[in-house]
């Protein structure tokens, strides 16, 4: 079943690769399609849904039993609310909502069991069009970003990292803390980062890196710094003057540090992630766009005991007015 899958993947890919080569009508259409994802002048409105599920159990990057059937599944719903001023600088508000379902044991040996939801940290992000070049048949862009993420969301959970005890003989350790349940940090953060945008005919290839520098937050938590970046080469299958519709595949990483508690190290918070795996996105004309993806990983190399994800949902609809 796996290689049947991947030979029909890499169909889709080669047929794409084998498209007649564009004219200038397609560079006009590719052109349109950038700009349903990176905006014209004037207000924007999308939203963002990732699925993560995490079921499984893992010790120093190593996998191990996990008799309690621990789980945490993550819903994060991003509300985006932009306003680009001209062809280069526009900012977006980014409002989170958070509903987390899980499975852990608690230190007697009793199975604790629940949701926590609500609003998360809210952040301002501004972008920066630093460069764009338009050829025959190519296109180059990069975009800068910067922003700050404000506490507003509920950080209580991060209390519960105060008073953890260490189980009862023969209870399984949980793998789910309280930094992993709470919805905001109650920390001032920065984020800067940048995306870039190549087509080449029909062949494109975009990719971003982002950095989110964290402060210390409620209870004298601090996050560890985080950096993120994907890579999506894809192919448009279809492509006229007014909507486009394109396979890439998504390759996506994560590198976070150790957080700290009242300057002690919580060894169970490091985690290096790779992620791969396809994603359809759709535009028409300058006003819609749409993506739909899926994602496995290929690396969870994790610090001490910590459930990791097995896989998760990503989709977006994006509407400029």
């Amino acid at each position: 079943m796996k290689r049947s899958w991947c030979r029909v993947f890499a169909g889709l890919v080669v047929l794409a690769m084998a498209a007649a080569p564009a004219s200038a009508c397609d560079l006009c259409a590719i052109y349109r399609s950038l700009e349903a994802r990176t905006g014209n002048p004037g207000p924007n409105f999308g939203v963002f849904e990732q699925f993560t599920h995490f079921g499984t159990m893992q010790q120093d990057g190593q996998k191990v039993d996990n008799p309690a059937g621990q789980r945490l599944d993550s819903s994060i719903t991003q509300f985006i609310a932009g306003y680009r001023f001209d062809d280069n600088f526009g900012v977006q508000m980014n409002i989170p909502y958070i509903n987390r379902s899980y499975r852990r044991p608690k230190p007697d040996g009793t199975i604790d069991t629940g949701t926590v939801s609500g609003v998360g940290d809210v952040s301002l992000i501004g972008h920066y069009r630093g460069w764009q070049l338009t050829g025959e048949d190519a296109i180059l862009v990069l975009d800068l970003m910067g922003g700050v993420k404000f506490p507003t969301g509920d950080s209580s959970r991060i209390g519960e990292e105060l008073n953890e005890t260490a189980p009862a003989p023969g209870v399984p350790e949980s793998g789910i803390h309280g930094h992993d349940l709470a919805l905001g940090s109650g920390s001032w953060d920065g984020v800067v980062g940048a995306a870039v945008f190549a087509s080449w005919q029909r062949l494109f290839v975009n990719g971003a890196v982002q950095y989110s520098i964290r402060s210390r937050g409620d209870f004298n938590y601090r996050y560890a710094n985080d950096l993120g970046w994907h890579v999506k080469p894809g192919g448009y299958l279809w492509l006229t003057d007014k909507a486009a519709f394109s396979l890439q595949l998504a390759v996506s990483g994560e590198d976070k540090g150790k957080d700290d508690l009242n300057g002690v190290v919580a060894e169970d918070t490091g985690m290096t992630t790779l992620f791969a795996g396809p994603e359809i996105s759709y535009t028409w004309k300058e006003k819609l766009s749409a993506e739909f993806g899926a994602e496995f990983p290929l690396v969870n190399d994790n610090t001490a005991l910590q459930l990791v994800p097995d896989y998760r949902i990503k989709g977006a609809v994006t509407y400029r007015f």
